[in-house]
């Protein structure tokens, strides 16, 4: 031991803060990385859910139209109302409030966002709603006389990523 050194382990020396520093800043650093993580999975699994919803609403309403079609006196024809504004292997888009099928082309993605109303947050294509993330098709496919299949894709962006929920389901003339 030197002569001159008078105290003994009285404070901190400079590497030994440097590292309590250095190791406070990770924790902190890993910590918000980790609630980033968290809430950005909530995000996506909301929109996910939004968009899964979305998807059987869809299939609800073609089914309510078909249902709609069976109780008229005398009845319509199954497909009245759903294959005549919507060609089969091409895109159309279902209004629930308004109850109808709209034709929207032939390419994926043709048809418009879906907008939201702010109060009740049904979505729709009511004018004077804002617009959301959300954009739904349905496409058509005949099976046979009595059964044809629903696909629903549902398409939503958040920032630079893009997502799509696509569900198919069949219906039967019953």
């Amino acid at each position: 031991m030197h002569k001159g050194y008078k105290m003994k382990n009285k404070g901190f020396t400079m590497v030994e803060s440097l590292v309590a520093v250095t190791i406070l800043v990770l924790v902190v650093v890993g910590t918000s990385g980790a609630i980033q993580t968290g809430i950005s999975s909530y995000i996506f699994s909301k929109d996910q859910i939004i968009a899964f919803y979305l998807a059987q609403e869809g299939f609800e309403q073609i089914r309510n139209i078909r249902d709609g079609n069976r109780l008229n006196n005398p009845p319509d024809p199954w497909l009245t109302g759903i294959s005549i504004p919507c060609p089969f292997g091409e895109y159309c888009r279902v209004d629930s409030i308004a109850n109808e099928v709209v034709y929207c082309g032939t390419q994926p993605e043709s048809c418009p966002m879906l907008n939201q109303d702010a109060e009740t947050k049904f979505f729709g294509y009511t004018l004077g709603w804002p617009p959301s993330i959300f954009k739904r098709e349905i496409m058509l496919t005949q099976i046979n006389a009595n059964e044809i299949s629903i696909e629903t894709t549902v398409y939503w962006s958040k920032g630079l990523v893009s997502r799509q929920f696509t569900a198919r389901e069949n219906l039967l003339n019953y």
